[in-house]
């Protein structure tokens, strides 16, 4: 693990306003398009069709899960908390967590290696952590951020990945390609999430309000911009064909646009925390 400098963020600040700390699930591994699981902050896990529930954190922390991630093959995954730590369920493996340090800032999200060997934790003040096989890049810790961080992506070969804030800015790191942010428009709600293209060459952000942005190479399929929701959005799922994604709300709600298909949803189920994340 490599660590870097933090600086202080109010991480209440965005509980105080009712925002759901969030981190994007990565594009999902071939094969496991057809199925998705949802996570909530007490660690629930939800699955759906290929989407095998393999375990759950319910009980066995008292900090908040914020971020998921499927390993490669879509038959294990690892759930993150605020605090840093790390919980390692099917094929996938514990290679170290934050736990026993204090953090001057929550953690937002995960993104792993293309050989599920390593992983990589970012916090809501840009600090990135390496673990296993994840090499280090830089950060933008100890910079002054307009917006909190809330997603990190890895690019498909490993060697790269994106930070992405909540006003929609994206910063680049390694052979990450910058292909176009929003920061510094308004935007109509902040943004909690991201995905990669197959190719790395381009990415989705998403806002709460449901609202799709598209780079690069990435397509735009829809969105729920400007639909009345019962729960804000918390999350994205890109296909692995990038042909489409699925769009994961705090209730549970499922949207899916281009060929992602539908597989059902935990809307109707009482959750006792909302869901945080949406991942193969």
């Amino acid at each position: 693990m490599r660590a870097v400098r933090r600086v202080v963020v109010l991480a209440t600040l965005g509980a105080l306003l009712g925002f759901v700390p969030v981190a994007t699930a990565a594009t999902a591994p071939p094969g496991t398009d057809a199925g998705y699981r949802m996570v909530a902050a007490d660690g629930g896990v939800f699955g759906f069709a290929r989407g095998t529930f393999l375990g759950g954190a319910n009980g066995v922390h008292d900090a908040s899960t914020v971020a998921a991630l499927s390993t490669p093959t879509g038959k294990g995954y690892w759930l993150v908390t605020d605090a840093g730590g790390v919980l390692a369920f099917g094929d996938a493996n514990a290679f170290g967590s934050l736990v026993l340090g204090p953090l001057a800032s929550p953690v937002v999200g995960i993104a792993g290696t293309p050989d599920a060997a390593g992983y990589w934790l970012a916090t809501a003040d840009g600090g990135v952590y390496t673990f296993g096989s994840a090499g280090f890049f830089g950060s933008a810790a100890g910079t002054h951020l307009a917006a909190p961080v809330v997603a990190i992506i890895a690019t498909p070969s490993g060697n790269g990945y994106w930070l992405v804030s909540s006003d929609g800015g994206v910063l680049s790191y390694g052979d990450a390609g910058f292909n176009g942010s929003l920061g510094g428009r308004a935007l109509a709600a902040p943004i909690v999430g991201a995905a990669a293209t197959p190719s790395g060459h381009g990415y989705w952000l998403v806002g709460r309000d449901g609202g799709v942005f598209a780079f690069g190479d990435a397509g735009y399929f829809g969105s729920m911009g400007g639909t009345a929701l019962r729960a804000p959005v918390v999350g994205v799922l890109a296909l692995s064909t990038g042909k489409g994604y699925r769009l994961a709300a705090a209730d549970g709600g499922v949207f899916c646009f281009g060929s992602a298909p539908f597989a059902g949803s935990a809307a109707s189920i009482p959750l006792a925390r909302p869901v945080v994340a949406v991942l193969s």
